[in-house]
């Protein structure tokens, strides 16, 4: 039987979380070299960037400014609880630092192409579902060429849930039993998969973001397979549809 096989882009086809990473410990840097002297710790600062981070998404979705706003954020959050005074120069360079994430070379996962390639020459149909601002995701489709496996069948929404993946299913008029959706966040692809009664794959990432980690608290209808590699994909699926239909 043929699959509709959704992905997901960041950190489950594509390297993403380590390069905010990247950029998350310069800032820390900075800040605390500008914040320590008033007893300020970095775990500190990091908590707070984090918590303002997350504020933000949860409240109006993928947006790429709330990135380097987080940091704008946190710096005014610290500048009135000590007293420091203020600097644009210094919210500049922190925009600056935040921004420039967007800028950094994409990395695709090992065996990324092997995996598609694999499920595509097994007949199934791939899409791509992922979350951010269109413009920076389509410019990282495009540099990994990932329109050859996904063609048309590419979604980019500013609110990754259960909403925006049911209007992706209903428009599409996808059969749910023979759907999956593979991505490594409980909270945008495992639990949305669940709640919309399609299969789902939790690709499951060493170090995550925050944000995604959340209990699976939804009940599956079909199946729900945890994985730690992109190249376990096609044999699980193919695994799972042999149980079912011997």
């Amino acid at each position: 039987m043929k699959q509709k096989i959704m992905f997901d882009l960041d950190d489950t086809l594509i390297y993403c979380n380590k390069y905010f990473q990247f950029i998350l410990e310069q800032f820390a840097d900075e800040m605390t070299t500008w914040y320590s002297p008033a007893g300020i710790t970095r775990a500190t600062i990091s908590s707070k960037q984090t918590e303002v981070d997350i504020a933000r998404v949860q409240v109006s979705g993928f947006k790429s400014e709330h990135f380097p706003q987080s940091f704008i954020d946190t710096y005014r959050h610290f500048q009135n609880l000590t007293g420091r005074a203020g600097s644009p120069i210094e919210e500049d360079k922190l925009w600056k630092l935040g921004n420039s994430v967007y800028e950094l070379e994409v990395e695709p996962y090992p065996m990324m192409e092997e995996t598609l390639d694999s499920l595509a020459s097994g007949g199934h149909e791939l899409h791509l579902y992922t979350g951010g601002d269109i413009l920076i995701q389509h410019k990282k489709i495009q540099n990994m060429k990932l329109e050859r496996y996904f063609q048309d069948r590419i979604y980019v929404k500013q609110h990754k849930n259960t909403d925006a993946l049911e209007q992706i299913l209903s428009e599409g008029g996808f059969d749910r039993g023979n759907t999956w959706m593979i991505g490594n966040s409980v909270r945008t692809d495992v639990l949305p998969a669940l709640q919309c009664g399609i299969n789902a794959v939790y690709l499951k990432q060493e170090a995550e973001w925050t944000y995604n980690v959340i209990p699976i608290d939804a009940k599956p209808s079909g199946a729900l397979l945890t994985l730690t590699e992109l190249p376990q994909v096609p044999p699980a699926i193919q695994e799972y549809l042999n149980g079912i239909f011997e």
